[in-house]
């Protein structure tokens, strides 16, 4: 009985050791040569300090930085365990927000939004990258509308020429992969960077 069981058992174990481990091994050192930013976990750096992922977004609140989209992220209550607090781009706890077109939380929110937003440029339409979350809460691109509907804001708040903050945004905006796949984007994070260098 066991000289037919054999053969199968070591058949199990080579593969076992092939797939689950010298392939996984093979594939991480590949990576590592051929693409090692990207193996790293694209990491971004300032002064020699990693300063974040351009994988995962972060949150923005003062005028001079271009803000990313919301983030539905939460984190346990530290004050009690049972109950939630918001964590944007909690990148632990990776999700939308699960409320549905007719949640009325929802629709406060996005008006809520959408108003304060409309009074920042009431001149252009509010993209509705700006005011939605991503499937993932991480998303660390806005659309390059969402982007220069903020460049007055962005512009005012560093003494900036809006024509030159248009520019930087232009410069940052990355194109269909391929020219077919995905939409044009722009990386908050980068963005953000490219404007503390220009102010230096």
């Amino acid at each position: 009985m066991l000289k037919e069981f054999r053969p199968a058992i070591l058949v199990l174990l080579a593969l076992t050791a092939i797939t689950g481990l010298l392939y996984p091994l093979a594939m991480t050192g590949i990576a590592g040569v051929v693409f090692p930013a990207q193996a790293e976990g694209s990491l971004m750096m300032r002064d020699g300090q990693v300063i974040g992922s351009a994988l995962i977004g972060q949150e923005f609140k003062d005028d001079k930085y271009f803000h990313g989209r919301p983030s539905a992220t939460s984190a346990a209550d530290p004050n009690d365990a049972t109950k939630t607090v918001p964590a944007p781009y909690n990148a632990a706890n990776s999700s939308g927000s699960n409320l549905g077109p007719t949640s009325k939380a929802l629709a406060d929110r996005l008006k809520e939004d959408v108003d304060k937003l409309k009074a920042e440029n009431p001149a252009q339409a509010v993209p509705v990258d700006l005011v939605t979350t991503s499937a993932s809460g991480l998303d660390p691109d806005i659309s390059p509308e969402a982007a220069l509907f903020q460049a007055p804001r962005v512009a005012k708040a560093r003494s900036l020429p809006e024509a030159s903050v248009r520019t930087l945004v232009a410069q940052h905006t990355q194109g269909r992969l391929l020219g077919l796949l995905g939409e044009p984007r722009v990386n908050v994070l980068a963005l953000n960077l490219a404007l503390d260098a220009k102010a230096k």
